[in-house]
């Protein structure tokens, strides 16, 4: 572009506007990706969860202390504690970043309002 383009086309606040908008939509299309990312990773770490879980409780509740393996036998236990463990972290990922995208949706949309206004403001 040269200089003259930028002098007669459009003010610079409006070319402003422009990069802004252009940088929200940006943002806009990543922050669904990793919204959707965020809820598959919760709902995937909630049914891992809930299958160690549920292979911690068996002996205690049910009384089967063997099927193929000693199940009480102390290793398989804290290797199973420290599954879940990295499971609950996963979740506790996959639920940081689903708030986080939430807020930055809000904030966007509210951005949004106030960008509406000052557009109202400028064509007025």
């Amino acid at each position: 572009m040269s200089g003259d383009e930028h002098g007669s086309g459009q003010s610079l606040s409006h070319r402003s506007i422009e990069a802004h908008e252009e940088f929200i939509q940006h943002i806009e299309r990543g922050q669904r990706m990793v919204r959707i990312l965020s809820i598959t990773t919760v709902v995937v770490a909630v049914i891992l969860a809930a299958s160690y879980f549920s292979q911690i409780l068996e002996p205690f509740v049910t009384g089967q202390r063997y099927v193929q393996v000693d199940l009480l036998n102390p290793g398989l236990l804290v290797l199973e504690v420290v599954i879940l463990g990295l499971t609950c972290a996963w979740l506790y990922v996959g639920v940081v970043n689903y708030l986080f995208y939430t807020r930055v949706s809000r904030q966007i949309k509210a951005i949004r309002a106030l960008e509406s206004e000052m557009e109202k403001g400028i064509i007025a």
